[in-house]
């Protein structure tokens, strides 16, 4: 490849670097600590969050032009005026020369506006921080902290139902659900990034990185879940949505919470309905009043499963949510429906309505609800009605934790091996090979840096083992240098030109380092598809790192040769600082 073409693809993989590695810049440099523990928190609690700001803001705003309304908009609130400019202008009304508080609350046709436009800033700006912490270089559990849980499976119940034992595809089949109905239930305790995965033929391992306390981790395990039907009061709930639609911020405290009203009497209650917005987030789409009556228990649901509606309009085909109901299940849920044809039927989870069905004949053991689902939301939903039992029994078989504490000491204990085995390899180039060690240490620092972008990209979780791997890999990248500028030196003790010394020694490197690289690459693919987690961390970096290297020792390093040592200038290469 010609000089041209190799500075141009160096100043490329340069810039996709820097695109890669953005996301960990920012995520650690520039987002602020508070943002960062908002977002490490659940959906629920980020939308609990966004509308208590948001319900309290509004307050102020109507304050702030009721009793100044000439005076003149905080800093606080600024970002209001760009939404308000956007809606005069839709509305064909003119835009004030100066927002004053007055003037910003008119703009907005009524107070539901309002408050969506106060929601939407906090929540865009905590999902935006979400979205970018999974595109970031992460510190696993052993830097960070948190708690590992094994989880053995109990196939006793199975056993008692079935009169046999389950197979091995049975098993693992059982444990992928149980880790879709584990993932749910950690999530609504806030739980940053859980791994949850198959552990050997018939275990679960859960690792939480972050702080985490036991009892609550082993609450969710214990815990059967709190699905249930409801009948709803249709009368009360168009009553108090027609208030809602008028009057959020009454509906809401500071927290986020649901505020019930006076009227709703005894032995029915207010929940909110639930649905996801474009960011994942799980909001409160209208209210709903239920009877406290439970119609049906979600312990009776044996099993859920998506399936493609069908409707006569072929554009409009949804899914349907399919499950089945016991023996005792059906019979119950059929006197229930066969009483209450033509009346509403509410789906609540954790005190949240999930979905509500009209109920149009009596049904027994088979279900099938439907409504605008998308498929992603069907999917959840299906989940969210198998949550109220796990497929297969699990106890507890160990569990550890590891403190804040020993995480922090880690991460720098880390650091420091990492930055002092860096800098030594930095000083012992330049003393021993002067110039030359200069152009090593500058492709050293290259490798290190494309190392952190790669593994960045990938979202790769950092670990003590890997670090060990970036260390390693820094030496054997060094080791590439150090064995072409040992072919150089044998080059130059010929009496060639400084042309000829560089092109002869990379050439005669080439293999050398090709050869010991290649068969290295292929134990850590060994180790990355047979290993542990720990090995495989170990054994992805070192295997970045072995790319990384080749690239700056092979071409970036001959590259800066060439620039400044060519054929026509004579320059001879510095090699040391000893003169013959």
């Amino acid at each position: 490849m010609k000089k041209t073409g190799r500075i141009l693809l160096v100043l490329l993989v340069v810039v996709v670097a820097s695109f890669l590695l953005y996301p960990t810049v920012k995520w650690y440099m520039f987002t602020p600590q508070a943002i960062k523990e908002l977002a490490a928190g659940s959906n629920l609690q980020i939308r609990e969050y966004s509308r208590g700001q948001a319900s309290r803001d509004v307050r102020v705003l109507k304050d702030k032009a009721k009793t100044t309304p000439d005076g003149e908009v905080d800093k606080e609130y600024k970002y209001l005026e760009k939404k308000a400019k956007e809606i005069l202008k839709e509305s064909g009304k003119s835009v004030p020369s100066k927002w004053t508080w007055f003037s910003l609350l008119s703009a907005f046709p009524d107070e539901a506006s309002f408050f969506s436009a106060v929601e939407e800033s906090y929540r865009v700006e905590i999902m935006n921080a979400k979205n970018l912490s999974g595109r970031v270089l992460n510190l696993g559990l052993d830097l960070r902290g948190g708690m590992s849980v094994l989880l053995d499976a109990d196939t006793t119940l199975f056993e008692e139902k079935n009169g046999r034992a389950p197979t091995e595809e049975e098993l693992t089949a059982l444990l992928v659900e149980d880790i879709d109905v584990l993932s749910m239930r950690i999530d609504q305790f806030g739980v940053t990034e859980p791994d949850i995965r198959l552990q050997g033929k018939g275990q679960i391992l859960i690792e939480i990185p972050g702080e985490a306390d036991p009892e609550r981790i082993n609450s969710f395990l214990r815990s059967s879940g709190s699905l249930s039907f409801h009948l709803v009061d249709d009368s009360l709930t168009n009553k108090v949505n027609a208030e809602y639609k008028k009057n959020p911020s009454s509906f809401i405290d500071d927290d986020g919470r649901l505020i019930s009203v006076d009227y709703i009497p005894q032995g029915k209650t207010l929940l909110g309905y639930y649905v996801q917005d474009d960011y994942g987030i799980e909001y409160m789409k209208s209210l709903v009043v239920i009877y406290d009556e439970v119609a049906l228990d979600g312990s009776h649901i044996e099993n859920a499963k998506v399936s493609e509606g069908s409707t006569n309009n072929v554009s409009n085909i949804s899914p349907s949510i399919n499950f089945n109901l016991d023996a005792e299940g059906g019979n119950i849920f059929y006197a229930f429906t066969s009483a209450h044809k033509g009346d509403s039927l509410a789906v609540v989870m954790d005190d949240k309505v999930k979905s509500v069905a009209t109920i149009n004949s009596a049904i027994r053991d088979s279900v099938s609800l439907t409504g605008a689902f998308t498929q992603e939301e069907a999917q959840s939903l299906a989940v969210v009605l198998k949550t109220s039992s796990l497929p297969i029994e699990l106890k507890v078989a160990s569990q550890s934790a590891i403190g804040a504490t020993l995480g922090d000491d880690s991460v720098k204990i880390a650091l420091k091996a990492l930055l002092a085995g860096v800098l030594l390899v930095i000083i012992f180039m330049v003393a021993y090979y002067g110039l030359s060690g200069l152009i090593a240490d500058f492709a050293l620092l290259m490798n290190l840096f494309m190392m952190i972008a790669l593994l960045s990209a990938l979202n790769f979780t950092l670990t003590l083992a890997s670090i060990a791997g970036i260390v390693l890999t820094l030496g054997m990248a060094i080791d590439a240098n150090v064995i072409i500028y040992e072919r150089m030196k044998e080059e130059k003790a010929t009496g060639k030109s400084g042309y000829e010394v560089v092109k002869a020694g990379f050439a005669r490197a080439f293999w050398t380092i090709m050869d010991s690289n290649v068969t290295t690459i292929i134990a850590a693919v060994v180790l990355i598809v047979l290993g542990t987690s720990a090995v495989k961390g170990f054994a992805v970096t070192l295997a970045v790192g072995i790319g990384c290297s080749l690239f700056t020792s092979l071409l970036l390093s001959h590259l800066i040769f060439d620039i400044f040592i060519t054929e026509e200038n004579f320059r001879q290469v510095h090699l040391g600082w000893r003169r013959k």
